[in-house]
């Protein structure tokens, strides 16, 4: 098996995207696919090892703004979300890897299903993992977030100041734990991870701008009912910003997906206590396509 290797940049459009690979050079690619704000770093670097164990070709990346990728101005993203889908699509064929098992989490799982409506031929297999459906359901017959999280979304607690570390590892820490389940918080590793990507970013202030542009593109409708690669659906029960309900309806709605539910599982890649759980799903799951 073979290592990890050293993060690097990669020319993708007109940006520049840091990925770092996993494992043997000649195995089934699979590439993990960050939510709204984060960074390659939500992918623990564990957690990537374990699957690339398993005959697997693991790649992590920044999406613009996040980490060591062409970051630009804080509050003034120069994209819209739809091209934050293009950079996924693109990052596959400049990595001439394709097709790929994607795995994402959140906007990364939207992402996911975006490629796969538009660009089937660069897709092997679909993880999506704490996502709800790009279209194709009917969202009004579907639960909002927790009252607790819809409260946080109304008031939200104020920036920190960029420049402070410990401010902002703290604030990454605290809006972290607001999107997780009822397994375990584990506030160490949270904050290692957040200090890690503080000391990573180019400027760790933009990342916000994804929330400015998520949802904002023109891109046509789409519709997951259309989606023909094979699908895992992976959800917690405790998922405070897209309930149960929404991961069922997902999998009910792609042609010939599964689901697999997760007790205890917030919004979040499934951490470590359920890596026994969520690691052999995806390689049974990427073995048999």
């Amino acid at each position: 098996m073979g290592g990890a290797d050293e993060p690097r940049l990669v020319p993708v459009g007109d940006v520049e995207l840091c990925v770092q690979e996993f494992g043997d050079p000649g195995d089934a690619p699979v590439l993990l696919m960050a939510g709204a704000a984060a960074s390659m770093d939500l992918w623990d670097s564990g957690l990537c090892v374990e699957i690339a164990s398993h005959g697997r070709r693991v790649v992590r990346f920044d999406h613009r703004d996040t980490g060591r990728s062409t970051t630009g101005t804080p509050g003034s993203p120069q994209y819209d979300g739809g091209v934050l889908d293009r950079d996924g699509a693109n990052l596959v064929e400049s990595l001439d890897r394709g097709p790929v098992h994607l795995i994402g989490v959140s906007m990364g799982a939207a992402i996911a299903q975006s490629i796969a409506l538009k660009r089937p031929d660069l897709v092997r297999t679909l993880t999506l993992i704490a996502c709800t459906a790009v279209g194709g359901v009917d969202f009004d017959a579907l639960p909002g977030p927790t009252p607790e999280l819809a409260a946080r979304f109304e008031s939200p607690p104020p920036d920190p100041d960029w420049s402070d570390r410990t401010q902002v590892v703290e604030w990454m820490v605290d809006a972290e734990r607001a999107f997780s389940g009822s397994l375990p918080y584990d506030e160490d590793r949270a904050r290692a991870v957040a200090g890690k990507t503080y000391d990573r970013s180019i400027d760790v202030a933009a990342a916000g701008n994804h929330w400015l542009v998520v949802g904002g593109g023109d891109e046509e409708d789409l519709d997951a009912r259309r989606i023909r690669a094979p699908t895992l659906v992976v959800h917690g029960t405790d998922d405070p910003l897209f309930p149960l309900p929404h991961g069922e309806a997902l999998a009910a709605t792609i042609p010939g997906a599964r689901l697999m539910v997760i007790e205890g599982m917030g919004h979040e890649a499934p951490p470590l206590s359920t890596w026994e759980q969520f690691v052999p799903a995806v390689i049974r799951h990427t073995d048999a396509e």
